[in-house]
């Protein structure tokens, strides 16, 4: 399966002017949810993602709210293991419904990684909550360089997509007015 060719499919993959949560801004957008909301799609999807982490060892499977909580619980029954999520309070994410034992493995789940920024915040959050990250997983890695969490970092499509600061727009993005999607 061509997981490029179904972003566009599904119409996940959108073009325009970008305003990204980590502040920078893009042409392009990946808005997983679209492609997530076809089960059987994600189902595939996910069964891919799930082999390339099934030799590492973890109980559960952790993501952030509110993006990767479909894929977080999809992978998790592709691997039949549990499935909990992180929940912004403030500026900050935190376990607010489940609780990890002292020193659990866990694999943090996510949907699109750029600059890294929410997948940092699950693994602080689970740290302070006790948690021990053996691994990242995501379907679209779009950092404009790779990133190195510390532990294994598996994605199923590295697509490297510009982004620019606000004071270094091209003359193109600097005449449309961006979207924060």
């Amino acid at each position: 399966m061509d997981l490029l060719d179904q972003l566009r499919a599904t119409g996940a993959l959108l073009e325009g002017h970008f305003l990204l949560r980590s502040g920078l801004h893009s042409r392009q957008f990946l808005q997983c949810a679209l492609l997530l909301q076809h089960a059987r799609l994600a189902s595939k999807i996910c069964e891919l993602l799930a082999g390339r982490v099934r030799n590492l060892s973890f109980p559960t499977v952790i993501s952030a709210a509110l993006g990767g909580i479909p894929l977080g619980q999809e992978l998790a029954r592709q691997l039949d293991r549990r499935h909990i999520y992180t929940e912004k309070e403030g500026d900050r994410l935190f376990l607010k419904r489940f609780t990890i034992a002292p020193g659990e493995a866990l694999l943090v789940a996510e949907d699109v990684v750029t600059t890294g920024g929410a997948v940092r915040e699950v693994v602080e959050a689970a740290r302070r909550a006790g948690g021990r990250i053996v691994g990242i997983a995501c379907l679209v890695d779009r950092s404009p360089e790779p990133i190195d969490f510390g532990v294994p970092f598996f994605s199923l499509l590295r697509l490297p997509i510009e982004v620019f600061s606000a004071d270094q727009l091209p003359e193109d993005l600097r005449h449309t007015p961006a979207v924060r999607p």
